[in-house]
C-alpha cells in the first residue's frame, strides 16, 4: 500500500455547514424579505466568479441582491450571511484534530468558497491550527469539481497523486479526485471517515480540539 502523506479536505459538509448553499440563502434571503426566486434566478454566473475570485462580495451583491433599492445595507446582509457558518453537526473536526495532533500527515484545505466567507471562516473557526496549505477556489481561481484544480494541487504540493486522500462530501468532487489518481473519500459522517482512513493506514485516536468554535 503507498504511503498517504497529504489530506486535503472540504470544509462545507465535512467540518463546517456550507458557506452559501442553497439552504443558507435560503434562510439569509428570508430573514431580509427578499425574492428567492428572483435572487435565484440571477445568482448562478456571479457566483461562480465570486467564488473565483472574480468579484468582489459588494460586486455580487450588486448583481443579486442590491439591482434594486432595499431597507437594509450590503454590510448587513454580508453579517447575517456569515452567522450562517456553524460547525456541522456530523464534523470531522475531532478527526482533524487527532490527525494534527498525530504529525503523520500534512493537513490543506482543497474547497469552493467566496474570499469574504472563507477568510471569515478560516479566521472564526481556527482553521489555520488545522491546514498547512490553503487551496481554496478564491484564491486559486479554479471550482470543484474541475480536474484542473485537483491537478494545480499536486503541482502546489509536489506530491503523487497516490500519496494523497481527498475528504468531501459531494460524490462529483470525490469522483474527480479519483480521476487524477488521488484517494477520494466521500464524506458520511466521523465514524465512516475514520474506517475509510484506516483502509489508507491511517488510524485515528480522536482527541477533542479545545480551539473549536460551536
Amino acid at each position: 500500500m503507498t504511503t498517504i502523506s497529504t489530506i486535503l479536505w472540504d470544509v462545507g459538509g465535512v467540518l463546517l455547514t456550507n458557506g452559501w448553499d442553497h439552504k443558507e440563502r435560503a434562510a439569509v434571503l428570508t430573514y431580509f424579505g427578499v425574492d428567492r426566486d428572483a435572487f435565484e434566478q440571477r445568482h448562478a454566473d456571479p457566483n461562480d466568479a465570486w467564488e473565483k475570485g472574480l468579484l468582489t462580495v459588494e460586486e455580487y451583491l450588486e448583481k443579486t441582491v442590491f439591482y434594486e433599492p432595499r431597507n437594509f445595507t450590503a454590510a448587513e446582509f454580508v453579517e447575517a450571511m456569515k452567522a450562517e457558518s456553524k460547525v456541522l453537526e456530523d464534523s470531522a473536526l475531532e478527526v482533524l484534530g487527532a490527525l494534527v495532533a498525530s504529525g503523520a500527515v500534512t493537513l490543506g484545505m482543497l474547497n469552493n468558497e467566496a474570499r469574504e466567507l472563507n477568510d471569515y471562516r478560516i479566521e472564526q473557526f481556527y482553521l489555520r491550527d488545522y491546514f498547512k496549505v490553503f487551496l481554496s477556489s478564491c484564491y486559486i481561481g479554479l471550482r470543484k469539481p474541475d480536474v484542473k484544480m485537483f491537478r494545480m494541487a499536486l503541482d502546489v504540493l509536489q506530491c503523487d497523486a497516490k500519496t494523497v486522500a481527498f475528504v468531501d462530501d459531494r460524490p462529483g468532487n470525490v469522483q474527480a479526485a479519483n480521476s487524477v489518481g488521488m484517494h477520494g473519500i466521500h464524506y458520511q459522517g466521523a465514524e465512516s471517515l475514520k474506517t475509510e482512513l484506516e483502509k489508507l493506514g491511517i488510524t485515528v485516536g480522536v482527541e477533542a480540539n479545545s480551539r473549536v468554535v460551536q
